[in-house]
């Protein structure tokens, strides 16, 4: 198991990320990305302890990472959960792509490593190996799957410009070379690895996209460009607990003519396969089992933090503030019984491997770009202008000149003005902050735009269920026996 200084280390390499125009010199130290690197390393450190019982062992007798755990019972998924849940509930939810995120997708290719097979034997043998290796070996490794938004009416290959979505250069006898983009890259600048494919449907003419591979961060000709951080400038942790820790950084991702050797390659020019290694492994629904704990334990936290606001305020007795609190109860609710319904009532597939009900996972997802934002909007209605008048940083707080007007006149009965401040700044960086802008953009696109999340609950609900029992309901009654006669003449 590796522990958070082993990550930290592993950092210090020649990896190419620039932000403000300038090329990083060491993401460790840098205030853009310093919070996020000790917050992972959080994270490595609460799994390495055996106390918190996120070891297991392997098929092949190795003690790693439950987030690596193929699944053969509900049993194993409430493990894998249950692991989740001590990672999200250290972020409060706020890190997507923490490291268990894509150790799930990995888990459901290896688990059925004949998708991969169809363009190969060597892809088959690839993606095992590779999963245990980063398995074993406890490595973060994010992704990129989405092409950048230049032309979204056009496909891969009717771009005005060939290897603007990432596509294959040049194949060699020892490897292949790939040019382009790809986004999003989250956490990209802090992992170890990055997978790369193309979730979104590719067609017949996309087979030089139609790729699936992975690679270190610090490989020659990989660029990162990040996103403007929302923790570089901030005065305090105090001030904005959220964002000073939890940044996680996204990243459009350019490959300038990069060199992939042929074992890190798991699709090869199959468009079919590039689309069957999501949905058709259990790939999919495994990583967004890990998604929809995280958002569960995300929803628990900003329902605390109003139900806890209220209190402070002394408005949660009014009978209008309760029916607001009650909403939050309800959306949170709905939310962590469709995950554990979905885990209660899985489906073990051919290969032994425990799915998740998509029925009820899938419901979760279909409705996240409506409850996050919903969720939001009431919090925004519970503080009002509360958040709008707490002083501009900490230390107004302790300045001889200024500290006695802020203790006298930001405060609540019973409540120091201290824990008062503390609390609607973390609010603020919840609703109102670059940080919190970011973080409803992103649950609402969570899984694409909500045409595709809503398509996901669609082709998994199971109407044959629905649709039989008001086919059985409309046989029990016909036309009148009277009026049939009637017809007939």
């Amino acid at each position: 198991m590796r522990t958070g200084s082993e990550y930290l280390n592993a950092l210090n390499d020649n990896r190419c990320v620039y932000i403000n125009g300038e090329r990083v010199q060491g993401v460790v130290n840098h205030p853009a990305f310093k919070g996020i690197a000790q917050t992972i390393a959080g994270l490595y450190d609460i799994a390495a302890d055996p106390r918190n019982d996120m070891q297991y062992v392997t098929e092949d007798g190795t003690t790693a990472n439950k987030i690596y755990m193929i699944p053969r019972s509900s049993e194993d998924l409430r493990e894998r959960r249950l692991a989740f849940a001590k990672w999200s509930e250290a972020t409060c939810g706020f890190v997507g792509r923490s490291p268990d995120h894509v150790a799930c997708f990995l888990s459901g290719f290896a688990s059925w490593p004949e998708v991969f097979e169809r363009g190969g034997v060597r892809y088959r043998d690839n993606i095992i190996n590779f999963y245990k290796y980063i398995r074993d070996n406890d490595l973060y490794i994010t992704y990129v799957i989405v092409p950048p938004q230049i032309d979204r009416s056009k496909t891969s290959h009717e771009q005005e410009e060939k290897f603007l979505p990432v596509g294959v250069l040049e194949e060699r006898e020892d490897g292949i070379i790939v040019r382009g983009s790809q986004m999003l890259g989250t956490t990209s600048a802090v992992s170890d690895y990055l997978f790369v494919s193309c979730l979104p449907p590719l067609r017949a003419g996309d087979e030089d996209y139609a790729i699936s591979f992975a690679l270190p961060i610090d490989t020659k000709g990989l660029k990162f460009y990040c996103r403007p951080s929302y923790a570089a400038d901030k005065p305090s942790t105090f001030d904005y607990p959220l964002s000073t820790r939890f940044d996680e950084s996204d990243a459009l991702v350019v490959f300038d003519d990069v060199f992939i050797p042929w074992e890190h390659v798991f699709v090869y020019k199959d468009v079919e396969i590039t689309r069957a290694q999501f949905l058709e492994t259990p790939a999919h629904i495994l990583g967004n089992s890990q998604a929809q704990t995280r958002f569960m334990t995300k929803l628990k936290f900003l329902i605390g933090a109003a139900r806890k606001a209220a209190a402070m305020n002394g408005i949660d007795k009014i009978p209008s503030v309760q029916e607001k609190l009650g909403e939050l109860a309800s959306l949170a609710a709905n939310v962590e019984g469709n995950l554990l319904a979905s885990e209660y009532a899985c489906e073990i597939d051919k290969n032994g491997v425990a799915r998740p009900n998509p029925r009820f996972l899938y419901g979760i997802i279909g409705q996240q770009d409506i409850i996050y934002p919903a969720v939001i909007k009431i919090i925004r209605e519970l503080v009002g202008g509360g958040v709008l008048q707490v002083p501009s940083s900490y230390k107004e707080m302790i300045d001889p000149e200024t500290r006695d007007d802020i203790r006298r006149y930001i405060r609540s009965t019973g409540v120091e003005a201290e824990e008062k401040i503390k609390l609607f700044k973390l609010i603020w960086d919840i609703i109102g902050s670059e940080f919190g802008g970011r973080h409803q953009q992103y649950e609402m696109f969570y899984n694409g735009a909500p045409f595709v999340t809503k398509g996901y609950a669609f082709r998994n609900y199971g109407y044959e269920e629905p649709v039989e029992l008001v086919d059985r309901f409309l046989k029990s009654y016909s036309l009148p026996e009277k009026v049939k006669e009637t017809s007939v003449v």
